[in-house]
């Protein structure tokens, strides 16, 4: 993993809906660590700096430094709780790591050859992303930043999935892993657009007159 990231945290000992909304007013937000074998600690940080950090695709699927006092610890974040409509974070859940121990991310895909798709260049259709992230479990020194998705043979009508996806050493979907193939979901698909529909319709129709006056002339 190329990128870094460090936050920085203090243990919050003030707790409620009111201890919350004075710690905004600072500019801060309230935030809990747990797992790992050690206790749940509910934690404060600044809300600009996360922000900040928030604008990288891989801020979500990267161990992250927390510095708590001076005291640092790698976590991932496991859920994030924003305002229904303004640009500010409520609250944040991070999960402490074991380097022996594997982890559930949801890491970004990302899709290759989108432009030189055979589906789309040769077809005239159009990629429809029906997901853009996956869930996946592995030890933490095996977590990807994200994971690749080649394109370029994709045909009108065809579409990944889960299974068809090429996962690095050591990681598994943990959708896969129920065993189930309703699990199994396309993430990618190459559908045919409103051009393209219109175009195969009326190379139908001028082939269906052509049939018909052949069949005049004949009587």
């Amino acid at each position: 993993m190329s990128l870094e990231f460090t936050l920085s945290a203090e243990v919050r000992s003030d707790y409620g809906k009111g201890a919350s909304r004075r710690l905004r007013r600072t500019n801060k937000f309230p935030g809990i660590i747990y797992g790992g074998g050690g206790n749940p600690t509910p934690i404060s940080l600044d809300h600009n700096e996360v922000m900040n950090n928030l604008q990288h695709e891989a801020f979500f699927s990267h161990i992250l430094t927390l510095d708590v006092g001076g005291a640092k610890e790698q976590v991932i974040i496991k859920d994030i709780q924003r305002h229904p409509f303004k640009q500010k974070i409520l609250h944040i859940d991070l999960q402490r790591i074991v380097a022996n121990e594997a982890i559930t991310v949801k890491v970004p895909l990302h899709f290759l050859n989108e432009e030189s798709c055979y589906g789309v260049k040769t077809e005239g259709g159009s990629i429809n992303r029906v997901e853009t992230e996956i869930s996946i479990s592995c030890l933490p020194a095996d977590l990807p930043e994200y994971i690749e998705v080649d394109l370029a043979e994709l045909k009108l009508g065809e579409s990944v999935h889960l299974s068809e996806i090429k996962l690095p050493s050591g990681v598994t979907s943990t959708d896969l892993a129920h065993g189930d193939e309703d699990h199994d979901r396309a993430v990618v698909a190459v559908h045919a657009t409103r051009a393209t529909i219109e175009s195969d319709d009326a190379a139908e129709g001028e082939g269906g007159e052509g049939e018909s006056s052949e069949g005049g002339s004949s009587d």
